[in-house]
């Protein structure tokens, strides 16, 4: 199977790496000219606990050249999609496949509205990823789900294909009929540990072991329950602490949310997508959302910081 991994990042060349080494076409599109390179010279370094090993990849800052691809799999940020997919015409063809494996809500309809909703695949992904620096990454994908699905429930065979190349991969992958709720599974997840991940710059380890930040974690996954009841989502998750425990599962104490890792980027976070989500449809259905408006305001005001500090280092 001929696979693009459209915004590889740490996440991305995660599995991009365990696609790559059990035998699939893979190509690895990243913007930053430093880590396509050092890709591209000595490989992906992928670091798990006191182990690492170098994977060569196929590595480029853009899709061109490349061909129709089987699947089109996107992992930019969330404000990065509508750009990113219209950037990647080179690589759909007749059959090619998008998945979105992104955090947050929205994104399917986006590609959809792009390339046709019968093109479109939605997932969530518990595999994680940090980069250390240009072509070296932490990599999470032991004990780490993949859940994938039809937006209409449907079983289909393209769907089955990619799931087994993925579980050819080492990468645990469902096929979902339920694709929302998965969503919101893993959007559950995100609300528990994102974005306070980002307000006390804490990596796992250190973030695990304060009290209050899980009393508050578990008040805000609440509010995000209690809203996916009110819009008629069934989830699998049954108690907030489930989402907590879900969060932490089979990274090592450093490893550091994807919020926070923007932020320590100075780039913008996907908070609008994550917290803002459960604001958003809160406000649709009239379901209370104190704790994540207030965690989107922080990530907000931290945003704001940065951009401030990044304009007076610019004059």
């Amino acid at each position: 199977m001929k696979i693009c991994i459209l915004g590889a990042g740490a996440l991305g060349c995660a599995i991009g790496a365990a696609l790559s080494q059990a035998g699939a076409d893979v190509w690895l599109i990243n913007r930053s000219q430093a880590h396509v390179a050092a890709m591209q010279q000595t490989g992906l370094t992928l670091v798990s606990g006191d182990k690492e090993c170098t994977v060569a990849v196929q590595a480029a800052t853009t899709c061109s050249g490349i061909g129709p691809v089987d699947l089109l799999i996107v992992l930019v940020k969330s404000f990065h999609t509508r750009a990113a997919i219209d950037g990647a015409t080179e690589v759909i063809g007749a059959h090619t496949t998008v998945l979105s494996l992104q955090n947050g809500l929205g994104h399917e309809d986006i590609l959809a509205a792009a390339v046709g909703r019968e093109r479109v695949l939605a997932g969530k992904t518990y595999v994680g990823g940090v980069m250390l620096g240009a072509g070296r990454i932490i990599s999470g994908t032991s004990g780490k789900h993949t859940y994938i699905g039809e937006l209409d429930g449907a079983i289909s065979t393209r769907a089955i294909a990619i799931a087994e190349q993925f579980k050819r991969a080492g990468l645990e992958t469902t096929i979902s009929d339920n694709i929302m709720g998965t969503m919101w599974d893993k959007l559950l997840v995100n609300v528990a540990t994102g974005a306070l991940s980002g307000i006390t710059e804490l990596s796992y380890g250190a973030l695990y072991a304060v009290p209050e930040i899980k009393s508050t974690a578990l008040a805000a996954v609440a509010e995000a329950m209690a809203v996916a009841q009110a819009a008629g989502v069934a989830l699998s998750f049954t108690e907030p602490e489930q989402a907590w425990d879900r969060a932490a599962q089979g990274l090592p104490p450093e490893f550091k949310a994807s919020m926070l890792q923007s932020l320590e980027k100075g780039s913008p976070t996907e908070i609008d997508f994550i917290n803002g989500s459960v604001v958003r449809w809160g406000q649709r259905y009239g379901v209370p959302t104190p704790v994540n408006a207030a965690l989107v305001a922080c990530i907000k005001g931290i945003e704001k910081a940065l951009t401030d500090k990044q304009s007076k280092e610019n004059l």
